[in-house]
């Protein structure tokens, strides 16, 4: 038998030349650089545990520092305990970046072993179960980390960490923690921290139903010391429980602001009060630091004049969702005050009705935006990668070039967009105006259905046409932007139903007026964009047939995320044909979020979704929707890689449970397969 780089071709009349040529074609003859970048690719597990063993080349390079300096598991959902200490025996030494963040399945005996990785610099734990003595024993033999992530769940007792544990906690410059009970965790203990991430998901009440204190245990000996801190940052679940713990925390702040802060950002669903002790805080932070970015809670900056005061050195985030900040303030305090905010890189102007109007607080939402703000904003903010302009109505003015898509299209820099939909249409309706009909394409079938209108055939949707190329305010938009990796568009009056770290809204809004004009044709522009990873489409009541879907499925080939909310009219899912269609075409889509009502979950979406063979994670959210058991049951059999299962419709609770109880019967001998919730 030929060996693996032997070539087994008869040719021995070829020239020299030629065998030489077939041998270089061979996978390894390709140089040590090219076979590196290669294996990189390949998750950690595979490459040591089967890549490795195939020949002597590919083992010598599977040990190469480049790949196991970093190993990454989260997210690995074929990494069984057994391969991980397998990982941890074999390489162990060599690895100085390791993150487990999410790898639930793995029991804490097992993650006890990342203790062998001695020279580890950073660690993610996050959603690892881990106990105060299995973290205090990790800990104490890592006195190389500088960088470390866990969660502090309930029973976690700071007095159990040993004083080697403590040692190395204290030489830890950057620390994220995710707290699902009031605690200070290992903060007290981080007495170099330079760098602070909190995560506050405490929930009010307890399993039993008992309700829980934010207060915490004071004293001397656990209370967190920010001499060194730069980056501050806390992103709260809902729940008062969540401000009261917060707030603990920044009152070490508002005693002492450290020197060298640089970023402070706090992320607060709903309304925060301000204390005493937080505008000591920030009276503190505009006398004595000078920020890169600041984030604050709407009720903090709403009728203050904090900044105007605050200094700012080279920033390169600004958030100020859901703040009454008119546009005139917002040139005034942050553009003309003499700040270069060419560094930016982030703007999160979400909710903010007026940051594009006069200082007129009685603007309406069908009032138009001074395009005079927003062309200074983008003289002024020139190379902005990230914007959010999303949950307000922003409708442009009549006049060329004063479109809010003409304006933005000056960013070419632009990685991530959030906007209204009514920004995005092209006018204000008249009444003496024919509405727009979406060009005529041919699409191939299927699932028997007829040729639809409005989708292109082809990898380019505008190439071949007779007639000229699309004028719409928004195709120009994307051709603006081509590497934009992040696009949302979603109706100004959208609530979801179930929203991530939002309070839930029951009654929404009807849809804006000027959404009415943004339908198929524009949701086709979408396929412009080839390098599109994320997509978020909500409340476009004028989604007729969804053609434009295809268009997406057939151009945005990198397509990993897709959220899809109320498209069309409220009660008629008329696009389902048209996302089966789509769906085909998904091949690397790993997450899909479908939020309609009355959508019928039957055998055709199930059949389209099982050609999604990168699904990882599925959220129906449909009131008054249907299901079918048995469409669901042969798609978690076909999808192999579905790991989260959501699917709340209007089906009856025994369906429910009947199909939740035969899907964990199915999956029982399949490895970690089991997070539904069917309710």
């Amino acid at each position: 038998m030929a060996s693996i780089g032997e070539d087994t071709s008869n040719d021995g009349d070829a020239p020299p030349a030629a065998a030489a040529v077939a041998d270089d074609a061979h996978l390894l003859g390709f140089s040590d650089e090219i076979l590196l970048h290669i294996l990189s690719h390949v998750p950690s597990i595979d490459l040591i545990l089967n890549v490795r063993r195939t020949c002597r080349k590919l083992a010598a390079l599977c040990l190469d520092k480049s790949l196991t300096h970093t190993v990454l598991l989260q997210k690995d959902y074929e990494a069984s305990e057994d391969k991980v200490k397998r990982l941890v025996t074999e390489i162990g030494r060599e690895v100085q970046q390791l993150s487990m963040a999410g790898c639930y399945w793995l029991s804490g005996s097992t993650v006890e072993h990342v203790a062998r990785c001695r020279g580890l610099v950073k660690v993610n734990l996050s959603g690892c179960h881990l106990t105060s003595l299995r973290l205090s024993k990790v800990l104490s033999a890592l006195q190389r980390l500088r960088s470390l992530a866990i969660d502090v769940s309930p029973g976690f007792d700071a007095s159990q960490l040993s004083g080697e544990c403590k040692a190395t906690l204290s030489r830890v410059r950057e620390l994220k923690q995710t707290l699902y009970t009031p605690s200070y965790g290992v903060v007290p203990c981080c007495t170099s921290l330079e760098k602070l991430l909190l995560y506050f998901e405490i929930l009010d009440r307890t399993r039993e139903g008992a309700v829980l204190s934010g207060q915490l245990m004071v004293g001397q000996s656990n209370v967190p010391r920010y001499q060194h801190l730069r980056v501050f940052y806390a992103r709260l679940a809902p729940g008062y429980i969540n401000q009261e713990v917060v707030r603990l925390y920044l009152a070490v702040l508002s005693d002492r602001t450290p020197e060298n802060l640089h970023a402070f950002l706090i992320s607060v669903p709903g309304s925060f009060a301000e204390s005493g002790a937080t505008k000591n805080l920030l009276e503190s932070m505009a006398r004595n630091v000078a920020l890169d970015a600041l984030q604050l809670p709407k009720s903090w900056l709403n009728g203050s004049a904090l900044l105007q005061h605050m200094k700012f050195s080279s920033p390169f985030y600004f958030s100020f969702s859901r703040c009454a900040l008119s546009g005139g303030h917002l040139i005034r305090r942050v553009i003309d005050g003499g700040r270069d905010l060419r560094s930016l890189a982030g703007l999160n102007l979400s909710g903010c009705a007026h940051c594009l109007a006069p200082d007129s607080l009685l603007r309406k939402a069908e009032d138009d935006i001074d395009s005079g703000i927003l062309e200074t904003l983008v003289a002024a903010c020139g190379n902005l990668r990230h914007l959010n302009l999303s949950a307000a109505h922003h409708h442009s003015p009549e006049g060329p070039g004063r479109h809010l898509c003409q304006l933005l299209a000056r960013l070419c820099h632009l990685r991530s967009l959030s906007l209204p939909v009514c920004a995005v249409a092209d006018s204000a309706p008249r009444a003496d105006r024919a509405p727009v009909q979406p060009a005529t394409h041919a699409v191939p079938r299927g699932f028997g259905k007829k040729v639809r209108i409005g989708v292109p055939s082809g990898p380019d949707p505008f190439s071949g046409q007779a007639g000229p190329l699309p004028s719409s305010v928004f195709w120009s938009l994307l051709k603006s932007v081509p590497f934009l990796d992040r696009l949302e568009l979603i109706g100004s009056n959208f609530s979801s139903a179930m929203p991530r770290n939002e309070p839930a809204i029951r009654n929404s809004l009807p849809p804006c007026g000027r959404a009415q004009s943004v339908g198929d044709s524009e949701v086709a522009a979408i396929g412009q964009l080839a390098f599109l990873r994320h997509l978020t489409l909500a409340q476009l009541p004028s989604i007729l047939t969804g053609s434009g879907l295809v268009s997406i499925g057939l151009q945005c080939q990198q397509l990993q995320s897709l959220s899809l909310a109320h498209l069309g009219t409220m009660g008629k899912v008329a696009y389902m044909s048209a996302l089966s269609d789509m769906l085909k075409h998904c091949r690397r889509l790993k997450d899909l979020r479908l939020e309609q009502p009355y959508f019928s979950a039957n055998a055709q979406f199930f059949q389209a979704l099982s050609q999604c063979s990168a699904l990882q994670r599925l959220c129906l959210v449909s009131r008054s929707g249907t299901l079918q058991p048995e469409a669901v049951l042969a798609f978690m059999a076909r999808c192999l890689h579905v790991v989260v299962c959501h699917l709340f419709t209007g089906e009856s609770l025994s369906t429910c449970r009947s199909l939740q109880q035969s899907l964990l019967r199915s999956l029982s001998l399949q490895q970690q397969r089991a997070w539904l919730s069917i309710p």
